[in-house]
């Protein structure tokens, strides 16, 4: 089994410094590549301000914490990811995108190195076919915050080699996750579950059934779940919600995956969840507050 020394990251944002932040603490040195030396600069920082705060807690020695942030660096060029045992993409859900950077990686790479895409809701087959080394492309599907969340979903595509998938599975072990084999198919495991779940959670509330805050108390105390579904869909993010239903719904063309028309409204009025202030909750006060949507 091929040994794994350096990793490249695509995107330093919420996904891709997540993804960098646990292979630098597993020991890997750690290129992350962005568009901009300034994007670069923000996410290696938040890495180090997020490593910071477990310092201050103790739960992390300072010099543990300088010896991560050492092996990590950042680059806006893909070509300085040639020498990489492993690269993982981190970057936005847009296929044209992800393939026009795994093109010049291939042509940039050693015969060795391992592509792997932290998709939620592409096929890797569809990436794996823009380059001449599909047996060696795999899914590595992380779940936010990476730091925290245990699973890591390693997707195996008919035409992945097998040592390769053993490789990129122990990678993920290594990183201290738990790594569960995936079929090649949209959504995987987790957003094949998920995705249904929350787009019926919107239909409730659509059709009266319940209100928001209720909904999402029947979920926390009937299942035992962690939150509620309009909780999650806030912390998700409901333009990547709709964004990934839509693809979802293209692969499988099953309603239970498309986007219900108050998503569709929301989304269309910027209101994104957490990250925008406003979602099915609005979170300008001291606590969240239930949004009047229906």
């Amino acid at each position: 089994m091929a040994e794994i020394k350096r990793v490249g990251v695509l995107g330093c944002g919420l996904m891709g410094s997540g993804i960098a932040q646990v292979c630098a603490a597993a020991g890997y040195d750690t290129l992350v590549r962005e568009v901009s030396d300034e994007l670069c600069e923000r996410g290696i920082g938040g890495i180090s301000k997020q490593l910071g705060k477990s310092v201050e807690k103790g739960k992390m020695a300072a010099e543990d914490r300088d010896a991560i942030v050492g092996r990590l660096r950042g680059t806006t060029k893909l070509e300085d990811l040639a020498d990489c045992d492993i690269i993982i993409e981190a970057v936005v859900e847009d296929l044209a995108m992800k393939n026009e950077m795994w093109r010049t990686l291939d042509a940039v790479c050693g015969p060795d190195t391992i592509f792997a895409s932290n998709t939620s809701s592409l096929t890797i087959a569809d990436m794996a076919a823009a380059t001449k080394r599909p047996e060696r492309m795999v899914g590595l599907h992380f779940f936010n915050p990476v730091p925290v969340m245990k699973l890591v979903e390693v997707v195996k595509t008919i035409a992945t080699d097998a040592q390769v998938f053993d490789t990129a599975f122990e990678f993920a072990r290594s990183l201290g996750k738990e790594p569960i084999v995936c079929k090649d198919n949209s959504g995987f495991v987790v957003n094949l579950l998920l995705v249904p779940y929350m787009m019926d959670a919107i239909r409730c509330l659509e059709q009266g059934v319940a209100t928001t805050e209720d909904i999402d108390k029947g979920m926390r105390l009937g299942t035992g779940y962690p939150m509620g579904p309009f909780v999650l869909c806030d912390f998700v993010g409901l333009d990547t919600l709709d964004k990934i239903g839509g693809i979802m719904f293209d692969e499988y063309k099953e309603k239970r995956y498309a986007s219900p028309p108050l998503l569709k409204r929301m989304v269309s009025l910027g209101y994104y969840g957490r990250k925008s202030g406003k979602g099915f909750y609005d979170y300008s006060g001291a606590e969240p507050k239930p949004m009047p949507l229906v």
